[in-house]
């Protein structure tokens, strides 16, 4: 965070600035330059009352105040700026193999100059040069320099896998994308611009805080102002020097100074965990979502069914039905296909390891729904109970066929699949096929509820299924055969009733739901249309990923929020060291507010000022960094805050300006 390479760069910029139009964006931090302005001015003039040591101090301090602020924003941006570096460097070294329309014929053109709708050829070993859609072939990709990732992964046309992102590289095979990113807006192009702040706009929340640190900032001008009239009433004055000591201690300036670093350390942690936030503000409801709508498929299961036990019929052993099953699963290339097999070898004495020569595979297919294989003329398949018993009718009645369904619906209330397997037109069983929930993840849920937040887990299962699925995982609430518009009418109907609500999707048919929600998290892996329509796009595509999204929406909330507790707190207990040293002369009773003991006047106001100053840049590291975020209630948290961050800004001012004080005493440069 302080190595060399992004602090000198940032001191540099911090002095850039404080140009005006760069101090306007910050009013609290603007109002600090005009007074140490002023009283560079007064400086050079001359002010009867004070000694010039004591003004050169005072001056030097309210500059430092300033630069400590636009050094605290600088480093911010400079941590952005060395990611954005990298990515401009894949950026520029892209060229593109830009088909010509006539056979596998193009030419190299550089990749900025692509249009949308264009055609390249990616070869092995080529970068991809643009964000497209993979229109022809299969490949092997890595994208190691986008996602942080080193494990490749398989893009090919059609489906939900087909999106693929700038930079990233082939490394097998060929494939023909077409460019879905205007020239100058792929995601290279977004997170170069959101990593460096150029077009990172500050969040309803921000601007509220602002309005009030401004509001603040001129109720406390005003008073300041109304104190020479006072003072002059009571037979005394206070010099300007002082009066201007006492407005920056006043004014929050500890919190404005940092507003704009945790934001944008908030974006940039986004940006590393691998997630392209499209503004600011999506980031920002990711920490007050009441509702998180997860896909079941991917992300609270592991995706591919596993096969958990064989059910054989009556009279049928199980070794049997074990055996039939490997053998009409050994040619299936399926991730449940494979996972029959390893069943079959793990707990049962089978010990076949290849089909016999002369096998005939029966290949699946979407109209029979079955698959197999025929060993020394006895044929053997296995497929949805439905379609064997529909292959074959003499199987579909007698008892043997009501224990199937038996079997069948136990199988399915208990929320596992079903796999009939039949021999030569004899039933032997089912396979239970079982939707294997992911490892730890009904802790993650568990932590979710802590925060106040309602898990939904949406399907397209049956019912019985998914209650089965929704308690082993253990969500609060579940969405059972869900078409598009049940998901769509499921979030207006959270959001009509006060809550926001994150979503995360892939699919064409998930963009409704995901531009509808609060926080639409999009995989970078999914259509063109999930992507445009969410609000967030997770380069690693991993759906899980929500839930670290909500985490860190919370986390800058937090942040902002305990920063604003401490600055506050740290405000009130500059008072009793300032306001005594300046009013003592003119109200003696004042005396009794020095509950510090600080030495002199003059040594109260110093120790004062540079404190003020210090704090911002001992500060910084937590800002940039986050508040640490444990899953609590929001009473709990704000508990939690209260005593660490309220009970910290009292007692800091305290502990330092004492400190200082002493320093400033014992070394007479006050």
């Amino acid at each position: 965070m302080f190595s060399a390479a992004l602090v000198v760069p940032a001191m540099r910029d911090a002095f850039r600035k404080l140009n005006p139009r760069e101090l306007t964006r910050n009013p609290v931090m603007f109002v600090t330059a005009c007074v140490a302005l002023l009283l560079t001015v007064l400086l050079a003039l001359g002010e009867p009352g004070l000694s010039l040591g004591f003004e050169i101090q005072l001056v030097v301090w309210l500059w430092l105040t300033v630069l400590f602020g636009t050094f605290a924003e600088a480093l911010a941006e400079g941590r952005g700026r060395a990611q954005a570096a990298s990515l401009r460097a894949t950026k520029a070294e892209l060229r593109a193999k830009l088909m010509l329309g006539v056979g596998d014929t193009y030419e190299i053109v550089p990749a900025s100059q692509l249009e949308k709708g264009e055609i390249v050829l990616v070869e092995t070993g080529d970068l991809i040069p643009a964000d497209g859609e993979v229109i022809e072939g299969v490949a092997s990709v890595n994208e190691a320099a986008i996602t942080g990732e080193s494990a490749p992964v398989i893009r090919e046309a059609g489906g939900d896998r087909s999106a693929v992102t700038a930079g990233t590289r082939v490394i097998s095979d060929r494939i023909k994308v077409r460019v879905t990113a205007e020239p100058g807006q792929g995601f290279l192009d977004r997170m170069i611009a959101l990593v460096e702040g150029a077009e990172r706009r500050k969040t309803p929340n921000e601007i509220a805080l602002t309005i009030l640190l401004v509001g603040l900032t001129i109720i406390f001008l005003i008073a300041v102002a109304t104190i020479p009239g006072f003072t002059a009433y009571a037979g005394g004055a206070v010099p300007v020097a002082l009066l201007a000591a006492l407005l920056i201690t006043l004014i929050p300036t500890t919190i404005a100074a940092l507003l704009s670093a945790i934001g944008i350390a908030g974006m940039d942690r986004l940006v590393r965990f691998n997630v392209l936030a499209k503004s600011g503000r999506a980031v920002e409801a990711a920490g007050d979502v009441d509702v998180l709508l997860l896909d079941k498929t991917g992300t609270i299961t592991i995706g591919d069914r596993q096969a958990s036990e064989f059910r054989p019929l009556a009279g049928v052993d199980i070794d049997a039905l074990a055996d039939a099953a490997l053998l009409s699963s050994l040619a299936d290339e399926t991730p449940e296909g494979r996972s029959i097999v390893a069943l079959a070898r793990e707990r049962y004495a089978v010990r076949v390891a290849s089909l016999p020569s002369g096998s005939e595979v029966i290949p699946f297919t979407a109209q029979t729904r079955l698959s197999g294989v025929t060993v020394v003329g006895v044929t053997i398949q296995k497929g949805a109970v439905d379609s064997v018993l529909r292959a074959h009718p003499e199987a579909g009645s007698g008892a043997a066929a009501e224990e199937l369904r038996r079997i069948t619906e136990e199988i399915a209330r208990s929320g596992g699949t079903p796999l009939a397997v039949v021999k030569d037109g004899r039933l032997l069983g089912a396979v239970h096929l079982k939707d294997v929930v992911k490892a730890g993840i009904r802790k993650r849920f568990g932590e979710l509820r802590k925060m106040g937040i309602r898990t939904v887990m949406i399907t397209g299962d049956n019912p019985l299924t998914a209650a089965a699925i929704a308690a082993e995982a253990g969500v609060d609430d579940f969405l059972a055969q869900a078409t598009p518009e049940d998901k769509l009418a499921l979030i207006r109907r959270e959001q009509a009733e006060g809550r926001l609500v994150a979503m995360c999707g892939d699919g064409t048919n998930d963009a409704p739901a995901l531009a509808q929600a609060d926080v639409g998290v999009a995989m970078n892996t999914g259509t063109q249309a999930a992507r445009e329509a969410g609000n967030m796009v997770d380069l690693d595509s991993d759906p899980t990923k929500l839930i670290e999204v909500v985490g860190l929406g919370k986390q800058l909330l937090m942040t902002r929020g305990a920063l604003t507790t401490f600055s506050v707190a740290n405000d009130v207990a500059k008072y009793f060291a300032i306001i005594p040293a300046i009013f003592v002369a003119v109200y003696p009773q004042l005396g009794v507010l020095n509950v510090m003991g600080l030495a002199t006047p003059q040594s109260a106001v110093l120790s004062a000022i540079m404190f003020n100053a210090l704090i911002i840049p001992a500060l910084v590291p937590l800002a940039l960094k986050g508040v640490r975020y444990r899953p609590m209630a929001a009473g709990p948290l704000l508990a939690r805050n209260l005593s660490v961050f309220g009970l910290g800004g009292l007692a800091a001012p305290f502990i330092g300006i004492k400190l200082i004080d002493l320093a400033v005493s014992g070394l007479h440069l006050a």
